[in-house]
Parts: C-alpha cells; sequence; structure tokens
C-alpha cells in the first residue's frame, strides 16, 4: 500500500475507534447513574394487608428491568408478628430504618387509617429526619388528602404517582434537596409536568 494510502487508512480506523468510544461513554455513564442512586438502603412502609401487591411490582422492577433498589422490606415480619409482642416487632422495624437513608410510603386507601405500624414508621422516619418519599397508588401525582396520612401532610415530602420512572427519579433526587432545603417551611412536594415528561410519561 502507498503511504498517504497507509496513512489514510490509519487515520481513518482511529476515527472510527474515536467515534466508537465516543458513543459508548454517554451509555457507560448512564449505566453508572443507574445503579448509584440506589445503592441506599431504601425503607418501604405500606399496608401489608391490602397493598403488598404493590410492593411485589417493585421487587419485580428491580430484577426485571435492572434497577438497583436496595428495599428493606418492613413486612416480611409476618411470621414474626403472629406471636411476638408488639414492642419485639417494632424493635426489629427500629434496627431496620436504622440503616436506611430514605422512606417509601405506599399510600393505599386504608394507609391513613394504620396507627399501630403505619404511623408509628412514618413518626420515626420523621424523627430520624430521613427523606419520604410519598408514592400515590392511585396515580395521582400531587399529594392526595383524602388518602394521605396526616402526620405527613404538613412535612417536606415529595408525593408522586405508583410508575417506576418517576420513582426512580424522586430516589435520585430528592434525598439531596431534602438534606439542602429549608424544611421549616415544611408542605408537600411534587415534580411539574416537564419533569414528567423527559421521562416518558
Amino acid at each position: 500500500m502507498p503511504a498517504p494510502l497507509l496513512v489514510f487508512g490509519i487515520a481513518i480506523l482511529a476515527l472510527w475507534a474515536f467515534t466508537e468510544t465516543e458513543q459508548e461513554r454517554p451509555r457507560a455513564k448512564a449505566k453508572r447513574r443507574k445503579r448509584v442512586s440506589y445503592r441506599n438502603k431504601t425503607y418501604v412502609i405500606f399496608d401489608g394487608d391490602t397493598d403488598m401487591w404493590a410492593y411485589a411490582y417493585m421487587k419485580g422492577w428491580k430484577t426485571n428491568e435492572n434497577i438497583d433498589f436496595n428495599f428493606h422490606d418492613a413486612h416480611d415480619l409476618q411470621k414474626v408478628t403472629d406471636r411476638a409482642s408488639e414492642e419485639t416487632v417494632k424493635k426489629a422495624l427500629r434496627e431496620r430504618m436504622a440503616t436506611a437513608k430514605q422512606v417509601i410510603v405506599l399510600i393505599g386507601e386504608n394507609t391513613k387509617n394504620l396507627y399501630k405500624f403505619v404511623r408509628w414508621e412514618l413518626e420515626l422516619a420523621l424523627e430520624k429526619n430521613l427523606p419520604i418519599v410519598a408514592v400515590n397508588l392511585n396515580d395521582k401525582r400531587t399529594m392526595d388528602a383524602e388518602r394521605c396520612p396526616p402526620i405527613i401532610h404538613d412535612e417536606y415530602t415529595v408525593h408522586v404517582p405508583f410508575k417506576m420512572k418517576i420513582i426512580q427519579y424522586a430516589l435520585d433526587n430528592f434525598p439531596g434537596e431534602y438534606a439542602n432545603a429549608d424544611k421549616t417551611a415544611g408542605g408537600a412536594r411534587h415534580y411539574n409536568d416537564s419533569v414528567y415528561k423527559s421521562l416518558g410519561l
């Protein structure tokens, strides 16, 4: 091969390799971003009698969508609750929340009426100053005053519908917002339509 053609061929190969690398970088970065936010343990509060289906869906997302959610299932203590005292169960739940960095509360039809554990868990989360993502199982995008537990009505929480992408987004963004916010202002938060549009929702 004549020298000019050889040089040209090498240049083309170098350009191709550079292009491939540049194309891969965003994918690699996206993959890293996808996993970073969910390594922190998330304590999930929900009505174990009627809303277990929603938690099962979330565990399915973790498996099928390759999302690195790190959930604490506070309600896999069913075998314990049948024969243990309330004090014993609460001790176990307290230990689980001690290692959590954020909390999700799944808000169903009866959630606001559950005081024995759900309200107590929310009180504990507030006491520990953990960011709370309130997830509406009826897919409402803002606080549902009729269903939301009164204890968090005026707290600095973010309310989202039961959709994987927006829950992901909230776990990715709200803890940082919460850490830097003036929480004395209180009040429910929600995301505007542009966020949902960017997520394809």
